[in-house]
């Protein structure tokens, strides 16, 4: 006996789980078919989508439209209502993590503003089906198909679409087909390298969607039917347990259609209504409902704040009317190009598709549950509203509210519960930052952990010529300059410009001597000769300048403010801070600093910051921000992961660090620009900032478990 399509699918995945756990991170290699398969689903989506709509709509008569328009219309608008108010519950199930990055371009990169216009309204169909603008796609479907509507002969045209609309879908099939393979080369990819980090997170997901699949399936849509007519819940499953439990298992709403459609009839012709039309309302209303997006899809959307949520990259409520009326139009088309322009829109990793493509083996059979009776339910209340037979009992509508309410709190709250007692992972972002060493082979140095006296100064001579005589680079360093000087777990001074003095010394054919300087006298240790060269991340400013030489910019760092996670919303724009009035914030003792914060936001009440980590360590805080680049603050999130990095809005203020040189010696200042035009143009600085300020390859990297390694002991 041959295996059913579905059984083949499941199959597949699990041989490609079991493939990933075998291989481990070996498993990578079939990456390319995973992502071919995403195009393939992808390829046919958008035409079928435009076609479809058109089609649909056009062969309606014009009193069919205006029934769907305005009746059956405002059913299906507080079917989406609802299934948008479950979706933005869903992200309440998360639980709170401890979690803090390495500094992100996407904390600098600004949003080009929301352009509804751009987005919904197509001033070329052609451009917005070529960059896969959904929402103007769909938009120029549904205007020419209501055109259709009233254009004579137009049979021709709806015959020629209907063959269009067979040869996509036979086309789709035909893709679809290969969903066992693509769906195991998936999973292969996933289980052999994702983390078990993220395999506990996309739990998560996975358990919380199928609770609110199943609470709005078996007593939210259903329960609404019972609230508003005489239909008992007990009828509907009666008539439609079966339908219901094939869509299930298949996966597929449409081979249902036809018996959904049955049992609704059914169901109005035992309510003994009047109306010659109810009856057959059902045959209008549910074909001309079904490209629109259903309940299923829409708590598909949740994904979006999963992701958002799984790469710390998390859409703010603010940001919810958007994402809620571009979700609805987008998902008039497919999931497999609506979550990828989601995820685009809101600069969420596009990465963690994969994650939903392998969750969705899962969701996709409750959503198709949830779109069942999504269809029952629309065709019962919207046959109702349209012959005017819906009942408004107040006291069973306050039941309903009542148990739903209980149900929901229940179903989120236990969820959240759970996930924090059962996925409870300790907090290790810290440890990487500690753990931290230096990537390239170091030159002999000498690290002071305290000042020690002043070298002797040749008269006449210059630094480079004192270094040589002296056999070492005299580097003074700035203590707790994180990520460019500081010391980790193993005592050892690390950090980005320590690592360029370490290169810097070693091209110049001498050994390295580091000395503390306290930043507040980083000008006066210069003038002294106490150190050649400072190299902390010192940032260049008018006053700086005009005292002491400074090199060319080596790297720019942004304005930015370190606020309590629970606060960045808040601090998002500079409107927004200037709103609160006479805040508290500590700013480093820098007079440039200081007038620039001053500037932005008169009202506030300026601290100075001489101590980073009793000022982050202080709980209650005694300032409500801390004035620090982006860059540098992320670094301290790592140790303090309550807090997070804002760059308010508008605007990117931008830094430059240089390096500080003593005795105003322009033949050394000459030979510190050349070498920093050297280090940028071979790729050293490229390097050095992807690895100390983004945090690249931080983590040591130790291969994924897996039976070919760790149990077979077949590789190393």
């Amino acid at each position: 006996m041959s295996m059913s399509f579905s059984n083949r699918i499941l199959v597949g995945l699990a041989a490609g789980v079991l493939l990933g756990v075998f291989l481990g991170e070996r498993a990578g290699a079939l990456k390319w078919a995973a992502d071919g398969f995403v195009k393939l689903l992808q390829m046919t989506v958008l035409p079928y989508v435009m076609i479809s709509i058109v089609g649909s709509l056009g062969k309606l008569r014009a009193e069919d439209a205006r029934t769907l328009g305005f009746r059956a219309g405002a059913v299906l608008a507080g079917l989406w209502a609802l299934a948008l108010v479950f979706t933005f519950l869903i992200p309440l199930a998360f639980p709170s993590v401890s979690n803090a990055s390495f500094f992100s371009t996407t904390l600098v990169e600004r949003r080009p503003p929301f352009n509804f216009v751009d987005l919904y309204i197509p001033s070329n169909p052609f451009y917005s089906l070529a960059n896969n603008v959904v929402p103007a796609v769909v938009l120029f479907s549904v205007v020419l198909g209501i055109a259709l509507i009233q254009v004579e002969h137009k049979q021709m045209l709806l015959d020629v679409l209907a063959v269009m609309n067979d040869a996509l879908s036979r086309a789709t099939r035909l893709v679809v087909g290969l969903t066992p393979y693509g769906l195991f080369a998936i999973a292969a990819t996933a289980a052999g390298t994702m983390s078990l980090e993220q395999i506990g997170r996309l739990q998560i997901y996975l358990v919380t969607y199928v609770l609110v699949s199943l609470l709005v399936s078996l007593w939210v849509l259903p329960g609404l039917v019972a609230a508003l007519t005489p239909i008992r819940i007990r009828d509907i499953f009666a008539l439609t347990r079966d339908a219901l439990l094939t869509g299930f298992v298949a996966g597929d709403l449409f081979i249902i259609l036809p018996s959904l459609l049955e049992a609704s009839k059914t169901l109005i012709k035992q309510q003994g209504m009047v109306d010659p039309r109810a009856a057959s309302l059902p045959d209008v209303i549910v074909p001309s409902s079904f490209n629109f997006p259903h309940t299923g899809k829409l708590l598909s959307i949740s994904f979006i704040l999963f992701a958002g949520w799984f790469t710390d990259a998390v859409v703010r409520v603010s940001e919810y009317p958007r994402l809620a009326l571009t979700g609805l139009v987008t998902f008039f088309g497919s999931l497999n190009v609506a979550v990828p322009f989601l995820l685009d829109l809101f600069r969420i990793p596009a990465d963690t598709f994969q994650l939903f493509l392998a969750s969705g083996v899962i969701n996709s059979r409750f959503g198709t549950l949830v779109a069942a009776v999504h269809t029952i339910t629309v065709a019962l209340l919207g046959t109702c509203a349209v012959t005017g037979t819906l009942t408004w009992n107040r006291r069973r509508i306050i039941r309903y509210l009542i148990v739903t309410a209980v149900l929901t709190v229940a179903v989120i709250g236990g969820a959240r519960v759970l996930f924090a007692l059962v996925l409870n992972q300790g907090y290790t972002k810290d440890k990487v930052l500690a753990g931290m060493h230096l990537l390239h082979y170091p030159t002999p140095a000498v690290v002071h952990r305290t000042p020690p006296p002043p070298p002797a100064v040749t008269p006449g001579s210059n630094l480079l010529e004192d270094a040589r005589a002296r056999g070492s680079l005299r580097v003074g360093y700035i203590k707790d300059a994180l990520p460019f000087a500081f010391f980790n777990e193993s005592g050892d001074l690390v950090g980005l410009d320590v690592e360029l003095a370490h290169a810097m010394a070693r091209e110049l054919g001498v050994g390295l001597e580091l000395v503390p300087v306290q930043r507040e006298e980083l000008d006066d240790a210069l003038a002294k000769n106490y150190c050649d060269i400072v190299m902390s991340g010192v940032a260049v400013t008018t006053d700086r300048a005009s005292r002491t030489s400074l090199s060319n910019s080596y790297l720019d760092e942004t304005v930015a403010l370190l606020v309590h996670d629970e606060d960045r919303d808040r601090f998002a724009t500079w409107d927004d801070i200037r709103s609160m009035g006479a805040i508290k914030i500590a700013v480093p003792p820098v007079p440039y600093y200081i007038d620039k914060l001053k500037q932005l936001l008169p009202r506030a009440q300026i601290q100075p910051l001489t101590d980073i980590p009793a000022t982050l360590s202080k709980t209650p805080s005694d300032v409500d921000a801390i004035a620090m680049p982006a860059e540098r603050g992320s670094a301290w999130t790592l140790m303090y992961p309550a807090y997070s990095v804002v760059v308010p809005e508008p605007g990117v203020i931008k830094i430059p660090l240089a390096f500080p040189v003593a005795r105003h010696d322009q033949a050394f200042l000459t030979f510190v620009n050349t070498w920093i035009d050297l280090k940028r143009k071979d790729g050293t600085l490229d390097t050095l900032y992807r690895y100390w300020i983004l945090g690249q390859e931080a983590t040591a990297r130790t291969p994924r478990w897996s039976i070919i390694r760790n149990v077979l002991h077949w590789v190393d």
